[in-house]
């Protein structure tokens, strides 16, 4: 796994990658950015000795940090039991595009994580449904292009046996409906925002699909709905209803986990990022982060 790095500047440029690696195992910045840290102390706690015998240590430090991602998927599903609503991945803004000035020379790992479609909202909530050893597969030879035999290494189990969690996970992502292109997407998102400041339920419901479901998570820290709002109607209702509750709300067309979004700030701080999944020029899932330690990468 990973090129071989000998120096100590080879040993850090890994960092970009298990940045990315971990992300993806843990939707979540900061429990990345955590993960990673607890690699590179494990790398310079060994003894000078042994860190020479390492042919590759960019694999070395693959390993481990997937490891110690498994180690907190596994807590993690008891700590999301007891957490207050739905919880939702970090959302992930494109600095480049809407902040250049605020990321330059700035070592956030938000600004380390390569958008596609494998940190899309739909793609990490299908992540979710998986167990931490399928996710794991799932995620070093889908979308890093591992072999199983490496990954092997990582969950200690036969290259066999990591091919089948492979293959029961991409049974969940199978299900899901093809994203619809950027620019189709960017210009539904667009008319969702001018329908919610014109208040205008009917274009809402619109453009909302009939069977669309809306997910919200404020993590108990902010106030928003604990269950998903199901129905087109029901969710531009919804959104009318917030909209007459929240003057001075200023809605912004951002790029969210590398898909077309919409961000909410009031008086210049970001209250609420929005996600959305598109199909037939329809949204079909709408996730809505308010909690504040998950917009961190937006301040």
């Amino acid at each position: 796994m990973g090129t071989v790095a000998t120096s100590a500047d080879g040993i850090a440029g890994e960092r970009r990658q298990l940045i990315n690696v971990a992300y993806r195992l843990l939707g979540s910045v900061a429990e990345a950015e955590d993960a990673v840290q607890d690699a590179y102390a494990r790398w310079y706690g060994l003894p000078r000795s042994r860190r020479e015998e390492i042919r590759s240590p960019g694999a070395w430090l693959t390993t481990v940090t997937s490891r110690i991602c498994l180690d907190v998927l596994g807590s993690a599903r008891a700590r999301r039991e007891r957490y207050v609503g739905a919880w939702l991945p970090e959302p992930l803004p494109d600095r480049t595009e809407w902040d250049p000035v605020a990321s330059a020379g700035r070592a956030d790992p938000a600004d380390q994580i390569v958008l596609d479609e494998s940190v899309s909202m739909a793609f990490l909530v299908v992540l979710e449904s998986m167990t931490p050893a399928e996710r794991v597969a799932f995620v070093l030879h889908e979308v890093f292009r591992y072999p199983f035999a490496e990954i092997a290494g990582v969950l200690e189990r036969t290259p066999a046996a990591c091919k089948q969690l492979a293959a029961s996970a991409r049974r969940r992502v199978t299900v899901a409906p093809a994203p619809a292109p950027a620019t189709g997407q960017a210009d539904v998102v667009r008319h969702v925002k001018e329908a919610w400041e014109t208040r205008d339920i009917a274009a809402l419901v619109a453009l909302l699909n009939p069977a669309a479901v809306m997910t919200a998570d404020g993590g108990g820290v902010v106030g928003t709905i604990l269950h998903p709002v199901e129905g087109g109607g029901q969710i531009a209702r919804y959104m009318v209803a917030i909209a007459e509750r929240a003057p001075g709300l200023e809605l912004l067309e951002r790029t969210v986990n590398g898909v077309p979004g919409l961000v909410a700030r009031r008086a210049g701080v970001v209250e609420t990022v929005a996600s959305f999944d598109v199909a037939d020029g329809r949204v079909t899932r709408i996730w809505v982060v308010r909690n504040p330690e998950k917009l961190r990468p937006w301040a």
